[in-house]
């Protein structure tokens, strides 16, 4: 394949990687509310390497990626660490917090961080188109984060909205790590069996988090749940399968900020989303920032 051509499967990864997120955030935001964000985090991951177990049987023979080198266990784990237990930790529980919609938007964040971490790790140049997409991406999350809002029907505690903003603030800092080093680890390595090490090692973050503080009793609602259930399926299938290896695909073929760029839709494309599925009110200004914020991180890859 031709560079341009390695680049455009690049960029139409990364926008697979924002639809594919759309979909998971309003799913796994519906099962949060349901049973809790601390087992939906486990029992999609646990879902999504299933799924990758039979993907990798059907396609290269392979149940488990026992084909990476040392160096791809090593960094991907990692990555998988950083970006499924611990970022993902503190993601789903701003979805239940404050809503898909709202926290998506603070993961515009995402491209400008990325493309700062691959500047001092990855040695990516930087030109000052993109320190004016940082500055827009900031003011768009900013001017709708500071928007005076109605109180909530639901009679939640107007703290748990700030709370819910650091912990989606979190979740976008995880996200950015994990896309650094994942880039640092996979080199040439499929992109479908690095998310199934990120998978994996996610998964065992978990776990050991749910013995070591006796959180197993936390998933038998789930079970019960059939709606849950079904939301995680989806979910699981869109978000640690699809999402998770498409955005893998996308950082292999172009530069991780632009990549994270194209990614960063997810703020626009989920306010349509929550609109017609749950007639989520939306006002002007909360849809002019998102497209400011969407618009900055365009500017990291002019």
């Amino acid at each position: 394949m031709t560079g341009a051509a390695v680049a455009s499967l690049g960029e139409l990864a990364a926008l697979g990687t924002a639809t594919c997120w759309t979909v998971t955030a309003l799913a796994f935001e519906a099962a949060g509310r349901r049973v809790g964000s601390l087992a939906v985090n486990l029992l999609r991951l646990a879902l999504a390497a299933g799924i990758y177990s039979l993907f990798g049987l059907a396609n290269r023979g392979l149940a488990l990626p026992t084909d990476a080198s040392a160096h791809a266990w090593l960094w991907l784990s990692l990555s998988g660490l950083v970006g499924f237990t611990l970022g993902d930790l503190c993601l789903f529980r701003a979805l239940v917090l404050v809503g898909a919609r709202l926290s998506m938007l603070i993961m515009a964040l995402v491209p400008p961080l990325t493309a700062l971490l691959g500047w001092v790790f990855l040695g990516e140049a930087l030109t000052w188109l993109d320190g004016l997409g940082m500055l827009l991406t900031l003011v768009g999350v900013g001017w709708v984060v500071l928007e005076r809002r109605p109180p909530d029907p639901r009679g939640a505690d107007p703290r748990a909205r700030w709370s819910g903003l650091a912990l989606a603030l979190g979740g976008a800092a995880g996200q950015a790590v994990g896309l650094v080093l994942s880039k640092h680890g996979m080199g040439e390595y499929d992109a479908f069996a690095a998310s199934h090490i990120r998978v994996l090692a996610g998964l065992g973050g978990f776990v050991l988090l749910f013995t070591a503080c006796g959180l197993w009793g936390r998933l038998r609602p789930a079970f019960k749940d059939r709606r849950a259930m079904a939301q995680l399926g989806l979910g699981a299938l869109f978000g640690p399968f699809l999402g998770v290896s498409l955005s893998l695909l996308a950082v292999q073929h172009t530069q991780a900020g632009v990549a994270a760029t194209l990614m960063a839709l997810v703020p626009v494309l989920v306010i349509p989303a929550a609109w017609l599925l749950r007639r989520e009110p939306v006002t002007l200004r909360a849809l002019a920032g998102a497209c400011i914020a969407v618009a900055g991180s365009a500017f990291l890859f002019l």
